[in-house]
């Protein structure tokens, strides 16, 4: 099932991520599933991939400004609870966020060894290649809920309709 995936960046500081859910909470607005990174994290790989290719991806000044601003920052992974995306967009745009909206797959597995393999080898057998995946899993008899970013949705959309 296709959703959209809210990405912010969010000041790397105690208490952030509190008042980021609080606002959420307030709002009556579920987060199904969340991932963090340290943003530095995001810069090493640009200069990791700089030193495969040699090929500049940006100026060296423009990596150590972002080398020096993204350790006090995180980048947040957010999928708002189905039918709660306009009001989530909404809650952010008052509150000065700057974020930026992505369409991704959102399945639930069934929590057993191989469900993952099974989902992602559909991936591989059409050829597409999977950006990133996160997931939860709340008990043993639960459902798991895995979200994936792929480089074709379109396709991906297809086989998981």
């Amino acid at each position: 099932m296709i959703r959209t995936e809210i990405s912010l960046f969010l000041k790397n500081a105690p208490g952030e991520l509190a008042k980021l859910s609080a606002l959420f909470a307030e709002a009556g607005i579920n987060i199904d599933a969340i991932t963090i990174q340290d943003a530095s994290s995001y810069v090493q790989e640009l200069f990791k991939a700089r030193g495969k290719s040699l090929n500049r991806i940006a100026s060296a000044a423009s990596y150590n400004s972002m080398r020096k601003d993204s350790a006090e920052f995180a980048l947040i992974r957010m999928l708002p609870a189905d039918g709660k995306i306009n009001a989530a967009i909404d809650l952010l745009s008052r509150n000065d966020f700057i974020f930026d909206m992505l369409p991704v797959i959102a399945l639930e597995l069934s929590n057993q060894p191989g469900a993952l393999a099974e989902v992602t080898a559909k991936f591989g057998e059409a050829g597409i290649n999977i950006n990133y995946v996160y997931g939860s899993v709340s008990s043993p008899e639960e459902k798991c809920l895995f979200i994936f970013s792929p480089e074709d949705i379109d396709l991906a959309a297809k086989i998981f309709a």
